[in-house]
């Protein structure tokens, strides 16, 4: 049993250097890989496309939940086109670094990932400015602390949806 818990740490300690070498310098680590791409659509405030090793790939934020915008399966929420708009300024046609968590898609084969431009931890960022509201799924939790501060942050301001919408 010893030999057994000894051999995980040891790949365990592998996979995250692995990862580690992937990811770009100054960019705080969860240990999973991260990985350059252009961000080419914006859907809503929580969804993008991006340009990934020459592959459109759709691109769910993990750890926030955003207003919904109209659309085919949607109806507006307050606080949806705004969102969206937020989101486009912050991200469109910009290279981005996308760090993964445990699960790499969602239910809607989307990738889920932290978004990086630099040292911003853009999903972070979406939070703190008041256009969305936290969403923990687990097992992809690795900043909810800064999420949830971030959130906490917004909403004692009254910053975005936290000062326009009923809640």
């Amino acid at each position: 049993m010893v030999r057994w818990a000894l051999a995980f740490a040891v790949v365990a300690a592998a996979a995250s250097c692995a990862a580690d070498e992937l990811s770009p310098p100054g960019q705080p680590l969860t240990g999973f890989a991260t990985v350059q791409a252009t961000v080419t659509e914006i859907v809503d405030g929580d969804t993008i496309h991006v340009d990934l090793d020459g592959r459109d790939t759709a691109v769910r934020l993990i750890g926030i939940d955003t207003p919904e915008k109209e659309g085919p399966y949607t109806h507006l929420e307050c606080y949806g086109e705004e969102a969206t708009r937020h989101t486009a300024e912050l991200l469109d046609g910009r290279s981005v670094g996308l760090e993964f968590d445990v699960e790499r898609t969602d239910r809607y084969e989307r990738t889920l990932a932290y978004v990086w431009i630099g040292d911003e931890l853009v999903n972070e960022t979406i939070l703190r400015d008041g256009y969305a509201q936290l969403l923990t799924i687990p097992p992809d939790v690795a900043y909810v602390d800064r999420f949830r501060a971030a959130e906490r942050d917004a909403r004692e301001a009254g910053r975005g949806l936290w000062g326009a919408c009923p809640l």
